[in-house]
C-alpha cells in the first residue's frame, strides 16, 4: 500500500506538478477501499469582492447545460422555425418526396439563421459574453444584456394579438412598450406568430404548383387517361417551372427579407 500524501504534499486541484492519486491503481485490497475516492476532484469558486472566477471543471459544466440547451434556445428564439417549416412546403409542393433529404432542409435553416441573427450574437458577445469574461458585470447583468438583442429581434416578428392572447391568459396588463412584455410571454407569442407567418408564405408557395396539378387533371381527364396519376405527370413540370424561375434563390432571398 502506498502512503497517503499529506494535504500540503498532494497540491490543490489542478496543480499539474504534483500527481493527486492517492493511491496507485489496483492495489486495494478491501471493499472499504476500493470505495474510496482515489483522486482529489473539486470544483473551485474564487471569489473577491463580487468578482469571481470559476475553475476548469465549473466551466466544463456550464458549457455543457449551454450545449444541452442549444437546440431549444435555437428552434424558439431565432429564425430556424419560420425557414424550416417554408422549405418543408417548398418540398412537399414540389412533390418530390425525399429530395432534397431532411439533412439538407435542417443545414440550410441553420446557416441561413445564423446569416440572419449574426448581427443579434454579435451584439451578445459584446454587450454581455466579453464583459461577464472580463468581470465588468455580474452574471444576472449578463443574463440580463444577453436577452436584450433577442428581445429587439422577436418584437417585430411578434403580431400584437399573440401578445394580447398570452397577456390575457397571464392575467397582465400590458402598455404596449417592448420593455414591459416578460420573457415568457414573449417568447411563446414570438414562436405562435412564426408559425402562422410560415404556413401563409407556405400556402402562397402551394398555389402556383396547385395549378399546374390542376391543368394536368383536366388534360388527363380529357383525354380519357383517367387511371394515371395526375401527380406522375405533373411532377417533371414542376420541377421544370421551379428550375426556370430560378425558384430556390427566390424563395430563399424572399424568405431572408422577411426578417430585415
Amino acid at each position: 500500500m502506498g502512503k497517503v500524501l499529506a494535504s500540503e504534499d498532494r497540491g490543490l486541484t489542478g496543480d499539474t506538478s504534483v500527481s493527486t492519486v492517492r493511491e496507485p491503481a489496483g492495489t486495494a485490497q478491501t471493499p472499504e477501499e476500493l470505495n474510496q475516492l482515489n483522486t482529489v476532484n473539486s470544483v473551485t469558486l474564487t471569489v473577491n469582492n463580487d468578482n469571481g472566477s470559476l475553475n476548469g471543471a465549473l466551466r466544463i459544466l456550464i458549457t455543457l447545460t449551454l450545449i444541452s440547451i442549444a437546440p431549444i434556445l435555437i428552434i424558439m428564439m431565432t429564425s430556424f422555425t419560420r425557414i424550416l417549416i417554408v422549405l418543408h412546403f417548398t418540398r412537399a409542393a414540389l412533390n418530390t418526396q425525399t429530395a432534397p433529404p431532411n439533412q439538407i432542409l435542417v443545414g440550410l435553416a441553420l446557416i441561413l439563421t445564423f446569416f440572419i441573427m449574426e448581427p443579434t450574437i454579435n451584439q451578445i458577445n459584446e454587450q454581455a459574453i466579453q464583459p461577464f469574461n472580463e468581470g465588468t458585470i455580474a452574471q444576472d447583468e449578463a443574463l440580463e444584456k444577453a436577452m436584450q438583442p433577442l428581445r429587439e429581434f422577436m418584437y417585430p416578428q411578434t403580431q400584437l394579438k399573440d401578445v394580447e392572447l398570452f397577456m390575457q391568459i397571464a392575467d397582465r396588463e400590458w402598455d404596449g412598450e417592448i420593455e414591459s412584455i416578460p420573457n415568457s410571454v414573449l417568447i411563446p407569442s414570438f414562436l405562435i406568430s412564426e408559425l402562422r407567418t410560415a404556413f401563409w408564405i407556405g400556402f402562397m408557395i402551394y398555389i402556383p404548383f396547385l395549378v399546374i396539378d390542376m391543368v394536368v387533371a383536366s388534360t388527363l381527364m380529357s383525354m380519357g387517361m383517367m387511371m394515371l396519376p395526375p401527380t406522375t405527370i405533373s411532377m417533371p413540370f414542376k420541377i421544370l417551372l421551379f428550375v426556370l424561375a430560378d425558384g430556390w434563390a427566390l424563395i430563399i432571398g424572399q424568405l431572408v427579407m422577411t426578417f430585415y
